[in-house]
């Protein structure tokens, strides 16, 4: 570790690369995705996932599918973008990094439109290879700040995968665990499996296993016992979306995780950059949730697992309430017992309003 999750290749004409989460941990492979239509997919079937991968990857998508334009001015050109722009954005609905990286392409090419036509698509593809340096950094002091919260030997519970995979390369929960070893702390973690898609035991056991980090794999219905017992001091997580209130939403289970963490009281702990926020947003009963396909729940590994025509309800994310969150690890900073008031101080001295 870390991993390169995505990346761009070769220029204007190149490509983009990411890794096919759908294939870990049997297979480690690098897809390459040449047209809007094939990030599009990568989004929809999780061949990348995590909120700030997902980011990077739309804003790649974006380049991709202008850098083709025939507009002969900058209004034609700005129109075929945000057709590109609108399309990506269908691929999936809850993780708001998608919208912010895609806006802020659409605000990057507003900004210099006063370019030649050839200039703008390289300043866009500059701006999108800058999302993923910036995140790469961003991810690095989410780490160090989180690791101050951890007592020496610690072992922490996570739920589905908010490490490099999900990111440009580092992670944000699994950053702070990083962040812990590469400062000497013998940290270890118990993982759910994170059921229907198993992010848990598929993603997060191989990442932790590559950085050398002690690692036990538990069913997600384990987790009461496990803190009942003592085996977990905390319990840290990433979110796809923070409302202005502090409710976040993240992989489905992390709601019931948090209720049990305040049960037997230890500290929950959500990991996430500033542009996982979303100010728009009163609480979390107004972030979208995605329901996903019936056959992840129904079916796994190309066998049937249920009765045929048994109902299902397969939401992808639930919603954590900021009172059951102990602190927000952002790059600025902890958040502790999260608000509205707190959150927009903290976002308020980041912004420079």
């Amino acid at each position: 570790m870390p991993v390169e999750t995505i990346r761009w290749l070769d220029g204007l004409d190149g490509a983009v690369e990411l890794v096919d989460q759908t294939l870990l941990p049997g297979q480690f492979k690098y897809v390459r995705c040449e047209t809007p239509e094939q990030i599009w997919e990568a989004i929809r079937v999780l061949r990348v996932r995590g909120a700030p991968a997902i980011g990077i990857a739309a804003a790649m998508g974006l380049v991709l599918g202008v850098r083709g334009s025939q507009a002969q001015d900058v209004d034609g050109f700005l129109r075929d973008l945000r057709q590109v722009k609108d399309y990506l954005a269908t691929s999936r609905p809850t993780a708001v990094n998608l919208f912010w990286a895609l806006d802020r392409m659409e605000k990057t090419a507003r900004k210099h439109s006063a370019l030649p036509l050839l200039d703008l698509k390289k300043r866009l593809l500059e701006e999108a290879v800058r999302i993923v340096e910036e995140d790469k950094e961003v991810c690095r002091r989410i780490g160090r700040n989180g690791a101050a919260l951890l007592g020496t030997g610690e072992t922490v519970l996570t739920h589905c995968n908010a490490g490099g995979l999900g990111t440009a390369d580092y992670g944000t929960a699994l950053g702070v665990l990083f962040a812990a070893k590469e400062q000497g702390n013998r940290v270890g973690a118990y993982v759910d499996e994170t059921r229907p898609l198993l992010q848990g035991a598929r993603l997060t056991a191989w990442e932790l296993q590559q950085a050398g980090i002690p690692v036990t794999l538990i069913c997600d219905n384990m987790a009461a016992q496990v803190m009942r017992e003592g085996r977990v001091k905390s319990v840290i997580v990433g979110a796809d979306r923070i409302a202005a209130n502090g409710d976040t939403a993240n992989k489905i289970g992390t709601y019931g995780l948090s209720v049990l963490a305040r049960e037997h009281r230890i500290p929950f702990y959500v990991a996430a950059p500033i542009s996982t926020f979303d100010l728009s947003l009163k609480d979390g009963s107004e972030i979208p949730i995605e329901q996903r396909d019936p056959e992840e729940v129904t079916r796994w590994g190309g066998r049937t697992t249920a009765p045929a025509g048994v109902a299902v309800y397969n939401p992808a994310f639930d919603v954590t309430p900021a009172r059951n969150i102990s602190a927000i690890i952002t790059e600025e900073g902890i958040i502790k017992r999260p608000d509205a008031r707190k959150i927009a101080r903290l976002l308020g001295k980041e912004t420079g309003s």
